[in-house]
């Protein structure tokens, strides 16, 4: 038997095996690995698209919160998991499209080692500002910066954070500056911002909607191309004249690079008729999330574009170690 024979008959051996594999997947339980701990928004989306993956799949959809280092801890874990569908990520903006950008010391590629599946979430941000802050919309607070360069602090959840992004996109687009403050998370940073120890935070909508209707935070901007639900009071930076400023934190489903096509197109389906259901539209709304049916191709397309942006904007603001 020449060689070419032999190529033919071992390809065409290969895939009934294939197929019969991505038949009979999950065969035991799958790690959905959120990349975050116990407790917010993050984890709460992960536990609830495990749940009703778990129904559709017939096995188990378990979350272990992997934390670590803004998201990357457990991107790593996946990188380096059998390509089989049995260790999956929730796959977050920052540590797919900005951290990676930030470090030297990253032990993994974010182009070649994963698998786009699908998004399914999108949030809007805003900027909020100290109540006892002399400004009432962005252009008070573009003069006052220009005025007063570098004096206004910027609270952030962290180096390399989306809160911190969002922020130095805004001052390049202005021509403001802002004296950066990273927190140990959002948590430490609300705490300081409503006491008036920093001025400025860009957050996700949900975490700050309830202070600035109890008028505890003000919102200035929504960095959005269209206003919240959840803050519909709060015109978009472009509404205001500030800058066309259009920042939403995505998340999705990845696995491992390498995992066989089919097995990406069934999950893919499952994971879109999973944001489908009543169930994850309502906790997605009560977020303040948007729902997103994603392709694979789709997704693969937004982390090209985000890590083409924010890796960008990272030299321009001589932001990397």
């Amino acid at each position: 038997m020449n060689i070419l024979r032999r190529l033919i008959l071992g390809a065409a051996l290969a895939l009934p095996l294939a197929t019969h594999a991505a038949e009979s997947y999950p065969s035991k339980p799958i790690r959905l690995i959120v990349p975050f701990a116990p407790g917010g928004s993050v984890n709460l989306m992960g536990r609830l698209l495990a749940d009703n993956l778990s129904q559709r799949l017939g096995q188990q959809v378990i979350v272990e919160n992997r934390a670590g280092a803004g998201g990357l801890i457990g991107a790593e874990l996946v990188a380096n998991a059998a390509p089989d569908g049995y260790t999956l990520l929730l796959a977050t903006m920052g540590a797919q499209s900005i951290l990676p950008y930030l470090s030297k010391q990253l032990r993994f590629d974010p182009k070649t080692a994963f698998t786009p599946i699908g998004e399914f979430a999108s949030l809007p941000n805003v900027l909020v500002t100290s109540p006892d802050l002399p400004v009432n919309n962005l252009a008070d607070l573009t003069a006052y910066a220009k005025a007063h360069p570098g004096e206004l602090s910027m609270a952030s959840a962290g180096i390399g954070s989306v809160n911190q992004m969002v922020g130095e996109l805004f001052m390049l687009k202005t021509g403001t500056r802002f004296t950066h403050v990273p927190y140990k998370g959002v948590g430490p940073a609300m705490v300081d911002l409503m006491g008036g120890r920093v001025q400025i935070l860009f957050a996700n909508v949900p975490g700050v909607a309830a202070q600035v209707k109890e008028g505890k935070l003000k919102g200035l901007g929504i960095a959005g191309d269209k206003r919240s639900a959840m803050l519909p009071d709060v015109p978009t930076m472009k509404e205001a004249g500030a800058c066309d400023c259009v920042v939403e934190s995505w998340y999705g489903l990845m696995g491992p690079a390498g995992m066989p096509a089919d097995l990406v197109d069934r999950l893919s389906r499952e994971l879109r008729d999973v944001v489908a259901t009543p169930a994850m539209q309502h906790m997605l709304a009560e977020q303040g999330a948007e729902a997103i049916q994603g392709t694979p191709a789709q997704f693969s397309a937004l982390i090209d574009a985000e890590s083409k942006r924010w890796s960008e904007l990272i030299k321009e603001a001589r932001l990397a170690e």
